[in-house]
């Protein structure tokens, strides 16, 4: 009888011991961005933005799984397809299940591609991708695979909410794209041409142009052309100082139509525009930051700004994956099980926020959410970007965007 009743206390003891390791584990999510280089504004405040969701909505609401905490680990990958999957390497090494990344698409297909095959080799060690940015349609279409969930509208989708504006715009008549010279920029100048012919056959597209990602030190001639071409309205995938160094020109050119951006905005992008972009840069987007949907979002912003009073809280989407991934660990029951937690954010609805409704489309992994074309300015401002003045102002909404979009995905499940 003594020797059961110490085996049982034993028992207990052990059980007390693996809940409270259970409680204290640490689930790790590994930011592979760049944090060096032309392009480390982007990918620094991105990694911010990470680290302040995870404390903000999960650890200091209690963890998850009992009292688990979220870390965001930032990995550099110098914006390098090849530097990525070494860092992609470097964190599955040290046990961590979670990727997410975004900024450039080539480095998203590379990511997506080495890990499913890494998840196919290695069926006890597997990992999720949560891609927060990169958005080539291709990636929820023909290069789909169940370890990729996709948080951001699709360059089609975004696309398609930025020509439903220009179609009802009878003022513009002309139409110049321009973009970076990789997957993404081409899927932005095959949605524009497509769209635009569809829904507005009497707007001309005068100039459509790809330029070197990241070495263009002087956009000035490609601002002339598209002053000299008459257009009346520019389209572009820039992010980055590409964004800024296309902007700036086109601005300093004379133009004085809209520009359509995808990334017209923070990461110093906002500040260098000023008054000079104020409603003359638009932006097509997700989330709603001004004019503030609920005092939820104003408590959130103004803790971000006490925590990091040099960041912007730009990417709404950041804070999607952050809730969605919380939730759905919740629903699986388990951090350590990736494949449960791929199914529990399979067809996910989850109320962000931001006041509207996502729902994680299970065909392809693809977010639905609004879509919202946003104009650069100064006025009904509640978060600006850059410590500037100017942030970018929700002029028109699409609900549930492209919600009934097609996909080529043929999805291979575990």
């Amino acid at each position: 009888m003594k020797k059961t009743l110490r085996s049982l206390a034993l028992a207990a003891a052990t059980s007390v011991i693996a809940t409270t390791a259970m409680a204290s584990d640490t689930i790790k999510i590994a930011f592979i961005d760049p944090l060096s280089g032309g392009f480390a504004s982007t990918g620094s405040n991105g990694l911010k933005q990470y680290q302040f969701a995870a404390d903000y909505f999960v650890n200091e609401k209690g963890g998850l799984l009992g009292g688990a905490k979220m870390e965001v680990i930032g990995f550099d990958n110098k914006i390098s397809p090849k530097e990525s999957l070494i860092q992609l390497k470097v964190a599955i090494d040290q046990g961590i299940r979670y990727v997410t990344q975004g900024n450039s698409s080539g480095v998203a297909h590379a990511l997506t591609d080495a890990i499913n095959k890494h998840n196919r080799r290695n069926p006890d060690d597997r990992v999720l991708f949560l891609n927060y940015s990169a958005v080539d349609p291709a990636l929820t279409n023909e290069d789909c695979n169940f370890w990729h969930f996709r948080f951001d509208a699709n360059a089609d989708i975004k696309m398609d909410a930025m020509t439903d504006i220009i179609a009802q715009d009878e003022s513009i008549k002309k139409v110049y794209v321009i973009g970076q010279d990789y997957s993404f920029g081409k899927a932005v100048s095959a949605a524009a041409n497509r769209m635009l012919k569809d829904k507005a056959p009497n707007v001309e597209i005068v100039g459509d142009e790809l330029h070197p990602i990241g070495k263009v030190k002087d956009f000035t001639p490609y601002a002339r052309k598209i002053v000299a071409s008459g257009a009346d309205a520019v389209i572009t995938g820039n992010w980055g100082t590409d964004m800024l160094g296309l902007g700036t020109a086109i601005i300093e050119a004379g133009f004085d139509g809209p520009i359509y951006t995808y990334y017209g905005a923070a990461d110093g992008i906002t500040a260098a525009f000023g008054e000079a972009g104020k409603g003359k840069i638009r932006l097509v987007s997700e989330g709603q930051l001004s004019p503030a949907p609920n005092e939820n979002v104003v408590a959130m912003l103004r803790e971000f700004e006490k925590r990091y009073p040099d960041g912007n809280m730009s990417q709404s989407r950041i804070v999607n994956v952050v809730g969605m991934l919380a939730k759905a660990i919740e629903e699986a029951g388990t951090a350590d099980d990736v494949v449960k937690v791929a199914y529990a954010l399979e067809g996910m609805e989850y109320d962000s926020i931001f006041g509207s409704k996502l729902k994680m489309r299970a065909e392809d992994h693809q977010i639905i959410q609004d879509v919202h074309i946003m104009v650069h300015t100064d006025e009904g401002v509640v978060h600006d970007y850059d410590n500037s003045g100017y942030a970018p102002v929700v002029e028109s909404t699409v609900e549930m965007a492209s919600a009934d979009a097609p996909t080529t995905c043929k999805m291979r499940r575990p």
